[in-house]
């Protein structure tokens, strides 16, 4: 059990819709090992990115339970679950959520700052060129090709040496080759700090890369492809 950073018992989550309850994920149960990497897959509108939501304790479910780094997110108020996410959880997402008003540099050392690190220019610095941006620091988003703004996201989201990175359809608004590099990236990362990684992808390639699949079909998971 204590390998397990990610527990899921029985979720569902049921969303009012105009004319009846639309259940999006209905009874997923699964369990993720510390330093796993998984992905979760599935046509268009199966539930894949509300239960990476649910798993992050981003939503929460209508049914169910999520223990997450060893707390039942059920448990917690809002502001717990934001705090722990700050200290156990990194985001990459397909839309980068860069700030635009802060160059790259800034962009990575924002989480460090706020657990309040003295390191946080070094430790952005280090990050930075570990990606391939050295020579970018001091570039806002808008000067930043899509690549490169998808790097600077996933320095941001390893800054703080998360125990778990969930990501979004990582490579989803890259073209192939760049989305292969950033692929080779976040395996890197997911290797070298042991960082448990579970992504959101529709693409056949990166999810075979995975240790674990996790295939959804109309909110329900189907049986698990490795």
């Amino acid at each position: 059990m204590s390998d397990s950073v990610i527990i899921a018992r029985h979720l569902s989550k049921v969303v009012d819709a105009p004319e009846a309850k639309l259940t999006i994920l209905d009874n997923v149960s699964l369990e993720i090992q510390r330093g796993a990497s998984v992905a979760i897959v599935g046509a268009s509108g199966s539930g894949k990115s509300t239960l990476l939501s649910l798993l992050a304790g981003l939503d929460l479910p209508s049914h169910g339970e999520v223990i997450l780094a060893g707390e039942s997110l059920g448990m917690l108020d809002e502001d717990q679950r934001a705090a722990l996410r700050a200290e156990q959880v990194g985001f990459v997402f397909q839309s980068f959520q860069l700030l635009d008003s802060l160059n790259a540099l800034e962009n990575v050392m924002l989480p460090l700052e706020l657990e309040g690190r003295r390191d946080a220019a070094a430790r952005a610095r280090q990050l930075l060129e570990r990606v391939g941006l050295e020579h970018r620091t001091s570039h806002y988003p808008r000067q930043l090709s899509g690549g490169e703004q998808q790097r600077v996201a996933i320095a941001r989201a390893f800054a703080c040496e998360p125990a778990i990175l969930f990501a979004d359809e990582p490579t989803g608004n890259l073209d192939a080759v760049t989305g292969a590099h950033i692929t080779d990236l976040l395996f890197e990362l997911n290797r070298e700090q042991g960082t448990t990684l579970v992504m959101v992808t529709h693409d056949e390639r990166l999810a075979q890369r995975c240790e674990h699949a996790l295939h959804l079909e109309a909110g329900r998971l189907k049986e698990e492809q490795v």
